[in-house]
Order: structure tokens, then C-alpha cells, then sequence
């Protein structure tokens, strides 16, 4: 007697649930909890790494983030006028700098700036600055093309508008364009925010001070201390407090856009 569709498609499904308890069940009998438990969620070394996870390394990857955001957006902005510009050597400038960056790994800039300019010009360059520069360097690369796109994307009747009510062709960029510009662009920036949260981990490199340990420092340096995977998963879990509200408002926000649409 053959068997319908719908029929074949159980037996199927069921095999699958069938293969994936046996596998859990092999999986659960062959591991050894207690070795589980002491190196990923060993209790009192979880316990030893607050405060100071939370007061110093989370709250210096926010800032370390922001501060590259915050220089990469204004950077980027500028970038992506440039990119639009009527006058070729801009564009050519914007072009270039957009490749260079987006080509060279976040490592490179981090040493670069964090080494190679130090002693290549004898100066000394303040450690926020150096990340802030190092974060925001690469990440105007990425948020220029953004950007641009979002100036595309605006209607041209828009600035024809503003242009019959007097506004010069700057003023009718500055006024109009750009801001709504933004607003489409706000989905994929959020996007970069996380990126550069993550990004920020490369600030270890530059040798930080006690008070200027973020997360993944915090967490390399408890882990060589208490040899346990624990301070790395809490570690994890507070890149995970900052990025995973993020990618919930790119969602909020990505619904709001399609909406509007």
C-alpha cells in the first residue's frame, strides 16, 4: 500500500525529530557536565569579575563605540557630499578613501595609528583619541556609501521644491535632503553601530591601563587569571546587552521605513 504526500512528509519529519534525540541523547551521555560547568559557568569566578565588568569594561566599550561612531558619521557625511560632488577630484578623493579603508583590515589602522604614527612623527597621541580615530576612520568607509545612498534614494523633487521656494542648492542639502536621508539611513547606520561594538575589541591592542579595559581585554586577562571560559561567556553576554537592543530598533526601525513606504 503507497503512502499519500502528506503521509511521506511525516514519516520524513519524524525521522529527522528521531535522528536529533538520538544525536542529544549521545551528545548528553557523552559529555562530562561537571568539566562543562567549571570551565563555562564556574560560580565564584563569575562572581569575582563584578563590578568592574560592568563599571569599567562595558562602560569603556560604549564609550570607545561611540566615540568612533560619533567621528565616523560626520567623517562618512562628509565622505558621501564628496562622492557626490560635481567636481571630479572630490569624488576621486572620496572614491579612493572609501576603497583604501574598506580594503585594510580594522588591525591595521588600530597599529598604525596606535604605533606606526607615534613613532614615525614623535608624538603622543591620547588613547581615546587613538581609538576614536582608528574606529572612525574605517567605519566613515562603510557609513559613506550609506550615506550616499540615502542621498540618492531622496526624490529629486524634493530639492527641485525647495529650490523654487528660494533655497540655494547647499541650503536645499542641508535643509532637506540630508535629513531625510538620514531617516532612510538610520536602519543600516544602527547596523554599523554594531559593527563598531564589536570592532572596539581591537582597542587591546594599543596596551591599555586597568581603567581602560573593555570587555574583551577584561575578559582575555580574567580568563589567563582563573583559567575558566566563564569571564569570556560573561564577557559575550555583555556585547550581547548592548547589541541585541540595537538589533531589535533595526528591526522597530526597518518596519517603520516599509510602512511608510
Amino acid at each position: 500500500m503507497s503512502m499519500s504526500r502528506r503521509q511521506r512528509v511525516r514519516l520524513v519529519r519524524s525521522a529527522q525529530y528521531a535522528v536529533l534525540a538520538v544525536v542529544l541523547v549521545v551528545v548528553a551521555q557523552a559529555t562530562d557536565w561537571g568539566e562543562i560547568q567549571r570551565a563555562f559557568f564556574d560560580v565564584e569566578v563569575a562572581k569575582a569579575q563584578f563590578p568592574d565588568i560592568i563599571t569599567t569594561a562595558l562602560v569603556n566599550t560604549v564609550v570607545y563605540t561611540l566615540l568612533g561612531f560619533g567621528f565616523g558619521l560626520a567623517l562618512g557625511l562628509l565622505l558621501a557630499l564628496m562622492r557626490l560632488s560635481q567636481v571630479p577630484p572630490y569624488r576621486w578623493l572620496a572614491i579612493v578613501y572609501i576603497e583604501f579603508f574598506r580594503g585594510v583590515p580594522a588591525l591595521l589602522v588600530f597599529i598604525a595609528l596606535g604605533f606606526g604614527v607615534p613613532l614615525a612623527f614623535q608624538v603622543a597621541i591620547n588613547q581615546y583619541v587613538t581609538v576614536m580615530l582608528a574606529l572612525g576612520l574605517v567605519g566613515a568607509a562603510y557609513m559613506a556609501e550609506t550615506i550616499r545612498a540615502g542621498i540618492q534614494a531622496v526624490p529629486k523633487g524634493q530639492t527641485e521644491a525647495a529650490r523654487s521656494l528660494g533655497m540655494s542648492q547647499s541650503r536645499a542639502m542641508v535643509s532637506i535632503v540630508i535629513p531625510q536621508a538620514l531617516r532612510i539611513v538610520l536602519p543600516p547606520l544602527t547596523n554599523e553601530l554594531i559593527l563598531l561594538t564589536k570592532d572596539s575589541s581591537l582597542v587591546y591592542l594599543l596596551g591599555l591601563s586597568l581603567s581602560q579595559y573593555e570587555l574583551a581585554k577584561f575578559g582575555r586577562d580574567a580568563l589567563n587569571q582563573n583559567r575558566s571560559l566563564t569571564p569570556i561567556l560573561i564577557a559575550g553576554l555583555c556585547y550581547l546587552v548592548i547589541t541585541l537592543p540595537l538589533g531589535h530598533l533595526v528591526r522597530r526601525l526597518e518596519a517603520r521605513t516599509a510602512r511608510a513606504r
